[in-house]
């Protein structure tokens, strides 16, 4: 029997929306509805696939445009936050361009910095090549979530979320939980940022690899920054859109 050619990976982008605290940084997460396909249940980044019409908006010479462009779609569907400013943008199609050109405004595409880019493994069904980038969440802006894809927008330190999931109360996909690791390094928004802007990109791709206890742990380059190169596998979604290895 041949073997079936890997599933090619969809664009997809992701955004790390910041801002400042009471008790330090700050990162904007949404839940995902339980009903959704992918990675129902789980805490995530606002984000989701590139579509043809982000192109058009995206800056001529940006290699990382139309992902831009798709993460700051994102957070405006997910969460009504909108990362745009003057002027208004050339004539594009479909309803962000529309609110866009309504407003008068073109999406700040120079607030994201690239954080992270990740590729699911070759052997997944469902498989995305995902850019993820920081930004400063708009200051005169309520996040609220969509009621459809997602179900809760909150605000909350990094290194909570993780707390959190660890002790059941959150669930967390394998690359929220690793970037939120990262993220929970710094102190302040200006730090977080500051530090992703002097790091290389280095792409992540997990590969599952037995611990000889009947587990399954994931190796990923050292060089991404993540500390370390082999992690458990866990925190996978109720139902669907797991990575290899991931168990409840």
């Amino acid at each position: 029997m041949d073997t079936p050619a890997p599933a090619k990976p969809r664009p997809a982008a992701t955004i790390l929306l910041l801002r400042d605290g009471a008790a330090g940084l700050e990162v904007l997460m949404v839940a995902r509805a339980r009903e959704v396909d992918f990675a129902s249940g789980a805490l995530v980044f606002p984000g989701g696939r590139v579509e043809a019409a982000d192109s058009a908006l995206a800056p001529e010479g940006d290699p990382l445009g139309h992902y831009r462009i798709a993460a700051i779609r994102e957070a405006w569907e997910e969460c009504g936050l909108l990362l745009a400013r003057p002027p208004a943008p050339p004539p594009a199609e479909g309803p962000f361009a529309a609110h866009l050109a309504g407003l008068g405004l073109r999406p700040h595409h120079e607030a994201l910095t690239p954080f992270a880019h990740w590729v699911t493994p070759v052997h997944s069904p469902k498989r995305f090549d995902t850019h993820f980038f920081v930004a400063p969440a708009p200051e005169d802006q309520v996040a609220v979530h969509d009621g459809h894809e997602m179900v809760e927008a909150v605000w909350m330190r990094p290194g909570q979320v993780l707390e959190e999931a660890e002790a059941g109360r959150r669930t967390l996909v394998f690359p929220t939980r690793l970037n939120l690791g990262r993220l929970a390094r710094h102190r302040s928004m200006e730090e977080a940022i500051k530090t992703a802007r002097a790091t290389p990109i280095v792409t992540v791709m997990p590969e599952p690899v037995p611990d000889g206890e009947g587990n399954v742990m994931l190796r990923i380059p050292e060089a991404a920054g993540y500390g370390g190169s082999l992690f458990p596998a866990k925190d996978r979604p109720a139902s669907g859109g797991r990575w290899p290895g991931q168990k409840g």
